[in-house]
């Protein structure tokens, strides 16, 4: 048994969970709605306040998408009761991020500003204090599309090796390589 796809997942007060005959799990709660198709191998039992994924075969495709599925439904239901948060820091000299609405401006050390759009479910702020490096937070409630977006505006300027100017996660380390002149001494 999968030991991830047998744990049940806790329904928190406020979250409806619907399952049509189609095997389309519907997830609502306070911050949003969410949708997924499920395999129709692997069926979902709602028992009181917990939702719990079953198998029908002990098939190796089977089994894998046993704990494949109970970690997507894990995460709407979190997301739609809790959303997600990811926090960017920007480092490097005049690099700048502001936002105003659903629209992200970076300036990342290009000879142009970079506009970015967000998703209407991603919401955006920016913050820049002296002496720190000014960060970009997202919040949402999909942890799927929040990942992809901070994956999006990560490759605008990947953190570089040397000197370590980039975009990157809050608390991601960077390993550092010697430079040239390293090597002469």
């Amino acid at each position: 048994m999968s030991r991830i796809g047998k744990m049940p997942i806790v329904i928190p007060a406020g979250v409806q969970i619907t399952v049509t005959d189609a095997n389309l799990v519907t997830v609502k709660g306070k911050l949003g709605q969410l949708t997924q198709q499920i395999d129709p191998n692997v069926t979902i039992q709602v028992e009181g306040s917990q939702l719990l994924v079953v198998r029908a075969n002990e098939t190796q495709d089977v089994r894998s998408k046993h704990g494949l599925y109970r970690s997507l439904l894990a995460n709407m239901v979190k997301g739609v009761s809790d959303g997600f948060t990811v926090v960017q820091e920007l480092v490097g000299v005049g690099y700048k991020a502001t936002a105003t609405g659903n629209l992200l401006e970076l300036a990342l050390g290009y000879s142009h500003s970079i506009f970015f759009e967000m998703p209407a479910e991603v919401s955006v702020e920016t913050a820049a204090e002296r002496g720190k490096n000014p960060t970009i937070t997202l919040k949402s409630y999909d942890k799927q599309l929040i990942g992809q977006v901070a994956a999006k505006i990560r490759s605008l300027r990947k953190p570089e090796p040397y000197k370590g100017k980039g975009i990157r996660f809050m608390g991601e380390v960077v390993k550092k390589k010697a430079g040239k002149s390293a090597s002469d001494k």
